[in-house]
């Protein structure tokens, strides 16, 4: 198996290197975001391990770019942040695991043989209703042909929405599946229905008065 190890402590990425060799994996290196993409776009790779904090592009972007030329091999991000929303964030951005430092090597070598074991991904569905469209890829939200700028968390709500459009979907739901039941504020949910609301149009997500929220896809 041939990893691509990205990170620009190169003392750790020796130390991966000689152990991962030892393990029987083949083993390429880059220090920086931009060679690291450029390695994991025309490389013939098995799986990624990829540093979040990388000079000249971060660990974020470069995920976001592979999966957005649909590039799917399987991207284990490492990072010193070991808090809830990184970790969120980095699933959202298309990794497919997360490991924070300082790790131990055998728990690194069990987690890459995990996602090894896996079926190969395909690209994720493209999720429409109404004139509104999302692709979870690529990360890319149109409506009525025109393309939406938002943010992790705005697209996060917006999907687990598009993923229920049948029915409305109440503000604890939402809390808990988009921001994994961090805390007790429904706040949040309203105030992200509005910034989405803001972007896409009001009639693009309306209210059931009791039950919650519910997609439709309309323009105003």
């Amino acid at each position: 198996m041939r990893v691509l190890v990205v990170d620009d402590e190169r003392s750790l990425v020796s130390a991966l290197q000689r152990g991962l060799t030892a393990e029987g994996f083949a083993v390429d290196v880059a220090y920086d975001g931009e060679s690291g993409l450029q390695a994991a776009l025309f490389g013939d790779h098995d799986v990624i391990v990829l540093d979040i904090m990388l000079p000249r592009r971060n660990g974020y972007d470069v995920v976001s770019a592979l999966r957005e030329a649909q590039v799917w091999t399987p991207v284990l991000l490492l990072s010193a942040k070991d808090g809830e929303h990184d970790v969120a964030d980095g699933l959202d951005v298309g990794a497919d695991d997360y490991l924070t430092k300082p790790f131990a090597f055998v728990v690194l070598v069990a987690r890459l043989r995990a996602l090894l074991r896996r079926p190969v991904q395909s690209a994720p569905p493209t999720l429409t209703v109404g004139q509104l469209q999302l692709d979870p890829s690529a990360r890319r939200v149109m409506l009525a042909g025109a393309e939406m700028e938002l943010t992790t968390r705005e697209l996060a709500l917006l999907e687990y929405l598009m993923r229920h459009p049948e029915r409305p979907v109440g503000k604890v739901e939402l809390r808990d599946h988009v921001w994994d039941g961090d805390g007790d504020d429904l706040n949040v949910v309203e105030q992200y229905v509005g910034y989405l609301r803001r972007k896409l149009g009001r009639a693009a997500i309306v209210t059931v008065r009791g039950a919650g929220y519910r997609v439709t896809g309309a323009r105003d």
